[in-house]
């Protein structure tokens, strides 16, 4: 599945800026720790932007490519914001076979988005996920630190109001 490169405009800070510039500048001497650079822009932004990419190829003296290659290679990078609400379908064997697509289908028009996009008021994020080893209570699904077991399609519009 290829990763989704965000349509929300870029709104880092310039602290943000610097607290990158000097982990950069820590770590440049040694392109090895480009995966380590990287982990911690995220860290720093939430997501890695094609401008956050661009500052450490630069910083790092690696090409862009090469940035964007291990961004996009690598479950743990995310190329898209997570919203306020991250919410989470599991699409383990289990749940997906108690009809975790339906409930994905569901949240795409609930929410407006796809998989892998965030709402445009960086409410909500929506992303599928391989199994959390909840598989007796599937089809499972999270907003960020609260599960939600054996759901129905009928239970996504109530469940997305208790957060709006």
């Amino acid at each position: 599945m290829q990763k989704k490169i965000s349509k929300i405009p870029f709104k880092g800070t310039p602290e943000q800026e610097a607290k990158l510039k000097e982990v950069i500048e820590a770590n440049k001497q040694d392109k090895s720790r480009l995966m380590a650079v990287m982990q911690e822009a995220q860290e720093i932004y939430g997501y890695l932007p094609m401008e956050v990419q661009e500052m450490i190829a630069e910083g790092m003296e690696v090409p862009l490519e090469k940035v964007f290659g291990v961004a996009s290679f690598y479950a743990q990078f995310s190329l898209t914001p997570k919203g306020e609400y991250n919410v989470s379908v599991c699409l383990g064997t289990a749940c997906y076979v108690k009809g975790a697509q339906s409930i994905i289908d569901e949240l795409q028009s609930e929410l407006g988005i796809g998989v892998d996009e965030c709402t445009e008021d960086g409410k909500f994020s929506l992303n599928a996920c391989r199994c959390i080893g909840a598989c007796g209570l599937g089809p499972v699904m999270t907003v960020n630190e609260e599960v939600y077991g054996k759901l129905t399609t009928k239970e996504i519009p109530e469940i997305v109001a208790k957060y709006k």
